[in-house]
């Protein structure tokens, strides 16, 4: 399976120069499998819902739908949505077949007070796409491993095969990004996907991607250079996975608990 790892410069609260953006740097890509672009991608990372956040049937939805009939591929983002009179940051996975499955950021990031302007996801969210499992995250719920912990509270067996993680990472601790996503890969036995914006945002902060794929033992699979927008192509061996699991179960010594 194909997975394009979309590091991108998003322009301060703009939609449309987002959107635009993005089908540029995509239009000649063809044979992949799944696209994952950062978190407010058609914003950059913001609270500011009333000036950029959208309805699930507004354009920005509309374009990732668009875009995954159109490259017969997943496209997978997150960006403010707004139900009624609450806001999410919703990570949106748009199918080619039209289906949209969503998962709203669990863990919303106090530092910037992003639990003062949205409402929290309850639920985990595992997709099935071509027999491979996703779990699919974002941003600052990579500090938090019980949320990732692969297994359902109830078996020791692997609920998903990759977690992705889409974010707006600051430069300032991209250690910390890096180390984490190798650590999740490791502990849970999966693959790992990292894509992280580049840039300068509105408030000056900034961003130097260091998207990572990592293999399940860990590996640096990837080719990303550090503070460049680029794409990078990216394989993962579903094959390679489960025999790895077959031939070192650490799964069946884990622990079993829920979250509460």
């Amino acid at each position: 399976m194909k997975i394009a790892l979309v590091q991108a410069e998003l322009t301060w609260e703009d939609n449309d120069k987002n959107l635009e953006h993005f089908s540029s740097i995509l239009e000649s890509i063809k044979g992949v499998d799944i696209f994952v672009l950062p978190e407010m991608f058609n914003s950059g990372f913001t609270t500011n819902s009333h000036g950029v956040g959208q309805k699930m049937e507004g354009k920005a939805v509309c374009w990732l739908q668009k875009m995954a009939i159109e490259k017969d591929a997943v496209f997978v983002a997150s960006l403010i949505i707004i139900e009624n009179t609450r806001r999410y940051n919703r990570l949106v996975w748009a199918a080619p077949n039209g289906v949209t499955n969503t998962y709203d950021k669990k863990h919303l990031f106090r530092m910037a007070s992003e639990h003062n302007y949205f409402m929290p996801g309850k639920e985990r969210v595992i997709i099935e796409h071509k027999g491979v499992r996703f779990c699919p995250q974002i941003c600052y719920d990579l500090r938090f491993p019980i949320w990732s912990r692969n297994s359902d509270g109830k078996s020791k067996f692997p609920v998903y095969d990759c977690l992705i993680y889409v974010a707006n990472w600051p430069e300032a601790r991209n250690d910390a990004w890096t180390s984490l996503l190798k650590a999740r890969a490791i502990e849970n036995q999966a693959f790992v996907v990292g894509v992280n914006r580049v840039g300068l945002d509105g408030n000056g902060i900034k961003y130097s991607g260091d998207s990572r794929f990592f293999s399940p033992k860990g590996d640096r699979l990837d080719q990303v250079i550090s503070g460049k927008e680029m794409t990078s192509i990216v394989t993962l061996d579903l094959t390679m996975l489960n025999e790895f699991r077959e031939n070192f179960p650490v799964f069946h010594d884990g622990d079993l608990f829920k979250l509460l």
